[in-house]
């Protein structure tokens, strides 16, 4: 697939929308209290319904090769998100233990619910496969990154405010909140259905499309809304949580990947899907704590604007290395 392709069809259209979104943000037709009510939608109705109609159509032959997918994405993704964080908590003296936590947040983790149809369908198709690697991306990002996020940060806030935050609450309860969102439980489901083996009635499959169709188009012009809002202020950290996401990620993932011998076809998703901009959840979450918010929201822009160039890059580092491995 040329670069050409990639840009004309994967890019220019997101930078479209989310400069449509950008431009109603500044000019005040909407806001961020906005922008949090689509990504709602986004994650509560349309994302679920996008993976299940995609997933419950695939065969077990199609999970069985994405078993490889599972272990790559899982280990690359949770390697970088502890590196992103052991980093800016040890290498950075004025930061806290929540600081780097929300870092990890942001830094270490892809945007896969609001982007990854947006971005891997124009490129790839409309297919199972490409539903599963947003499905498993999305799975590790909200139920393994989110809860240890949440966990390292409270556990330092805990230290900086005796009191303020509840101890002794179970480990498990962040993770299985994870699980109770739809974006989470929806693909589950799917995966189950499709083990089991039963046929999935094609004449319900509209009902879910109606919904799922909006979830690319919407998450993106959120997205820009959200950005409306964010003041810029580039600085070294800020900087470094861009190249962590941008470079070291996909990088990781694209290793593991030749490593495990992963389908080749899966291993180009799973580099793009690594190599989108830092997940939105962690500024959300930033901001409702009020830790490392500027920072964050500028790596956030930053990473964004440099996702233009870096997709159709690691497009074609991920094609010369399977060609030579």
């Amino acid at each position: 697939m040329g670069i050409t392709h990639v840009i004309l069809y994967a890019i220019v259209p997101i930078i479209v929308v989310m400069l449509a979104g950008y431009i109603a943000g500044k000019k005040g037709a909407f806001s961020g209290d906005d922008a949090k009510k689509f990504n709602k939608v986004v994650l509560d109705f349309a994302l679920p319904a996008a993976l299940f109609i995609s997933i419950v159509q695939a065969t077990r032959e199609d999970l069985q090769k994405d078993i490889k997918l599972t272990l790559v994405s899982t280990i690359g993704i949770m390697a970088c998100f502890m590196a992103v964080y052991f980093i800016f908590r040890y290498c950075f003296k004025k930061n806290t233990g929540a600081d780097a936590a929300v870092s990890a947040l942001i830094s270490g983790s892809p945007t896969i619910g609001f982007l990854g149809f947006a971005v891997l369908e124009p490129i790839f198709g409309t297919s199972p496969e490409v539903a599963l690697v947003v499905a498993i991306v999305g799975i590790v990002v909200n139920a393994i990154g989110i809860p240890v996020g949440l966990s390292l940060m409270n556990a330092s806030l805990a230290k900086q405010n005796p009191g303020t935050v509840k101890k002794r609450e179970s480990a498990w309860k962040p993770v299985l909140h994870a699980l109770a969102q739809p974006v989470a439980w929806a693909p589950i489901l799917a995966v189950v259905w499709v083990l089991a083996g039963i046929p999935w009635p094609k004449e319900l499959s509209p009902s879910f499309n109606l919904i799922a169709k909006a979830n690319a188009s919407m998450a993106v012009f959120s997205a820009g809304i959200t950005l409306s809002a964010i003041k810029l202020q580039i600085n070294w950290q800020a900087v470094l949580g861009s190249i962590m996401k941008m470079v070291v990620m996909p990088a990781v993932v694209l290793v593991l990947g030749i490593l495990f011998k992963m389908d080749p076809f899966n291993l180009k998703m799973l580099v793009v899907a690594a190599a989108l901009p830092p997940a939105f959840s962690g500024i959300i979450i930033a901001d409702e704590y009020n830790t490392y918010v500027a920072t964050g929201t500028s790596s956030l822009t930053l990473s964004v604007i440099l996702f233009i160039g870096f997709c159709p890059l690691w497009i074609w580092l991920t094609n010369m290395c399977l060609v030579h491995f």
